[in-house]
């Protein structure tokens, strides 16, 4: 038999790097189906990216005009210095694709959404640890053919579709591939799923490209809305009166305060907060309105109960959805990782329980042979959702509990500081409010925060009579947010130890 002729084309290579719910694997089945339907041969795969943002699945597509007697032979893999067109879903992936070297100046078309979705070291970072997008940018218009950036999540959002198809108008829009524009379009038609919304993200795509636009800024929220009991009306009213009485620039953050802990607790817990307040009126207004802020992110802990009613809203549920783009007729489920620890159980307990069984080692062994292991828990079955609601529904008895009791002494014992600083020293008190930031999340994450938070507050004394006081402070909350071990603020509290040596 005859050897069958080898086709020596070389094939068009497309890159797409998309992470879950993005619709990377339609867009690759988009662009397959219109080659295939212009009589092309085309080939994709796919390589699975990890969980939880810290990689994209990245699928491959291959395309090479059909000709007789010859057979293709296609990679299965993109080959750095080798990609016609490479499409990220996200800036930061398209900073992924030139790191990997599939983007090349000779060659590639490079397409992007210029929208962020952070990545988990950018979201778990003490501090701010998003990544500055400057650097991406220049690379990408340095070291790519062309550089076709436009915010796709936004226009696919405005015209009720996924990004996918906002990308796949891109495409057209960028003519690297040989198609017509009604070829993209008779895909999206003959693939039978959402085709409107679809064809309104595409041609929204392809415009952004052809003609980009400017996406106008968000506009000014407006004042947060405050929720409560229809008998709470009256005292929440006063509330507002109380508002009314401080000063102009701090009155938006403390309406906002106020709306977060009476969402978290009662109105009569937002009077608790504004009797805090009160005791902070002779610091600088600027300064008040930063205490506004912190005193209510301390006042509204995650514990146990938090987390339970954040996962068993309605709203929950809802956003979900949307997120995964579901359609009214599909079924969503969501599952939850609870790993609920022994301080956990023990804080949600009365006072004297929760002390007298942390206070036992053989109950609390007991106790996290029991509790101390992960689960998984479906928050869309009876099953999984009544045990977190039941959770939420102590939220009432919330104030007699170990953690709260706690939890106040910590916040009495930093008020306390700000009080001390804010009469004579107001830029002392602004920097040790600012501190709060530290404490934040629950469980291993709370109790790191707290830690540093204290070793900070407690480097003052250190520092007293000096007129830097204020910046050494904030050096050390600086220094706080850089690791999470707190390797930095060990270094800077040993040279703060030395000032006076």
């Amino acid at each position: 038999m005859a050897s069958p002729a080898i086709a020596t084309d070389r094939p068009l290579a497309v890159a797409i790097l998309a992470m879950g719910g993005q619709g990377g694997g339609v867009l690759a089945d988009w662009i397959v189906a219109m080659a295939e339907g212009a009589g092309w041969v085309a080939q994709s795969t796919s390589v699975p990216g990890v969980a939880q943002r810290t990689g994209a699945t990245i699928y491959y597509v291959e395309l090479i005009r059909a000709r007789d007697g010859a057979h293709p032979i296609l990679s299965l893999l993109p080959v750095p210095g080798d990609v016609d067109v490479v499409i990220a879903a996200e800036l930061m992936e398209a900073g992924r694709a030139i790191q990997r070297g599939l983007v090349s100046p000779d060659r590639t078309t490079l397409i992007a959404s210029s929208h962020r979705a952070l990545a988990v070291p950018e979201k778990a970072a003490p501090g701010d640890g998003i990544t500055d997008p400057t650097d991406v940018l220049t690379a990408a218009n340095g070291l790519s053919a062309r550089f076709l950036c436009a915010d796709m999540q936004y226009l696919a959002e405005r015209a009720g579709s996924v990004i996918s198809a906002s990308l796949f108008g891109a495409l057209a829009g960028s003519a690297a591939l040989p198609f017509p524009r009604a070829a993209f379009e008779d895909t999206i038609r003959a693939s039978g799923i959402a085709v409107a919304a679809s064809l309104r993200a595409f041609a929204a795509g392809f415009d952004a490209i052809e003609a980009p636009e400017i996406v106008p800024p968000k506009p000014t929220p407006p004042p947060a809305p405050i929720f409560g009991r229809e008998q709470d009306r009256a005292a929440l009213d006063r509330a507002l009166e109380r508002i009314a009485t401080f000063p102009a620039e701090a009155r938006a953050m403390l309406r906002t305060g106020l709306a977060r802990v009476i969402d978290y607790q009662d109105v009569a817990y937002g009077h608790e907060y504004l009797d805090r307040l009160d005791t902070l009126r002779p610091l600088p207004d600027a300064a008040l309105s930063e205490a506004a802020r912190f005193v209510a992110v301390a006042l509204a802990y995650d514990d146990v109960i938090r987390v339970a009613d954040l996962k068993t809203r309605a709203s929950r549920f809802d956003r979900v959805r949307r997120e995964v783009a579901a359609r009214p007729d599909q079924l969503v489920s969501t599952v939850e990782f609870m790993h609920p620890r022994v301080d956990e159980v023990c804080g949600t307990l009365p006072r004297r329980l929760g002390a007298f069984i942390e206070g036992s080692p053989m109950l609390v062994r007991a106790l996290r042979s029991v509790v101390d292991h992960g689960r998984r828990m479906r928050t869309t079955s009876v099953a999984g959702f009544l045990p977190l609601w039941l959770i939420a529904g102590l939220r009432r008895w919330r104030r007699a509990l170990l953690r709260h009791e706690r939890e106040m002494a910590h916040v009495e014992a930093w008020l306390t500081v700000v009080r001390h600083h804010m009469n004579h020293d107001p830029a002392l008190a602004l920097e040790v409010l600012k501190c709060r930031r530290l404490v934040k999340g629950y469980s291993d994450t709370h109790m790191r925060g707290q830690s540093k938070f204290d070793r900070v507050i407690g480097a003052i004394p250190l520092l007293a009579g000096r007129a830097d006081t204020a910046d050494w402070v904030r050096r050390l909350r600086d220094a706080a947010l850089v690791d999470e071990a707190g390797v930095a603020l060990e270094g800077a509290l040993a040279t703060v130890r030395t000032l006076d040596a």
